[in-house]
């Protein structure tokens, strides 16, 4: 089975103009993200629609597309870009890998649980990342998406609420009384299926919650997930790098 890891890396961003290209430590952030996936996968390519980007990745020998201007998700980005690839190595690529450019210090063992959902389950059509809840507060964080599985740890249902909601219980002490999970954003999804997520119009679901993931649900495919205990984060604004910074960064790349 062949898995590429495509990075969507958008230079514009409200909070964060840049982004892709801030420092950490001597390294760009998608050179960051780029090494770390590597240590995972060997094919890997960035997705962009900057010439920025475009010459910094070429900058540090990585691989990159062009893809449009007009994509509403990453995952419309990634689904361009692994046809792209396949035209520049004439490979063919099974599973596609959606690694957020804004995570440098996402861990390689990540990459190898979201595989695992697919390497002997010829039934998985996209994957997914859950970590456990480990503080009450965090079940009523809008920022912080639950996940509700079924018995096959298929998801469910995905929200910004906190669910399930446990009936009659304290909410201090709704930990204590079942196993929330909460959403990591590494996805991958068969080639074949990426590219109908692709051409699936916007559901009332998403639109509410401003869940991406939402659509998928309501038109009916199957979204697998995988536990990790990292407690990684992605970067939002200049303020978290820094913090990031000064927390110390060597022990996400040992």
């Amino acid at each position: 089975m062949n898995f590429i890891v495509i990075i969507p890396s958008r230079y514009e961003s409200t909070r964060f103009p840049g982004k892709p290209l801030a420092d950490i430590c001597g390294k760009m952030m998608i050179q960051r993200v780029y090494e770390q996936a590597s240590k995972a996968i060997s094919e890997i390519w960035v997705a962009t629609d900057d010439e920025r980007i475009v010459d910094a990745v070429k900058s540090f020998g990585g691989n990159v597309v062009m893809t449009s201007l007009d994509h509403r998700s990453g995952t419309d980005r990634c689904a361009e870009a692994v046809l792209k690839a396949t035209e520049i190595t004439g490979k063919t690529y099974d599973v596609v890998i959606n690694v957020q450019g804004d995570e440098p210090f996402m861990q390689p063992h990540e990459i190898e649980l979201i595989t695992e959902c697919f390497i002997g389950s010829p039934d998985t059509e996209i994957a997914t990342l859950i970590q456990p809840i480990l503080k009450n507060e965090d079940i009523f964080r809008p920022d912080m998406v639950k996940v509700i599985l079924d018995k096959e740890q298929n998801a469910t249902y995905f929200s910004r609420s906190p669910i399930p909601h446990i009936f009659g219980v304290d909410e201090s002490k709704w930990l204590e009384n079942y196993p929330f999970y909460g959403h990591v954003g590494l996805y991958a999804y068969r080639n074949n299926v990426l590219q109908k997520l692709a051409k699936l119009t916007e559901g009332l679901l998403e639109k509410v919650e401003s869940l991406e993931q939402l659509r998928w649900l309501e038109n009916g495919f199957k979204i697998k997930t995988n536990v990790t205990d990292s407690d990684n984060f992605g970067i939002d604004t200049p303020e978290d790098l820094a913090f990031a910074i000064a927390g110390g960064i060597d022990k996400y790349y040992l």
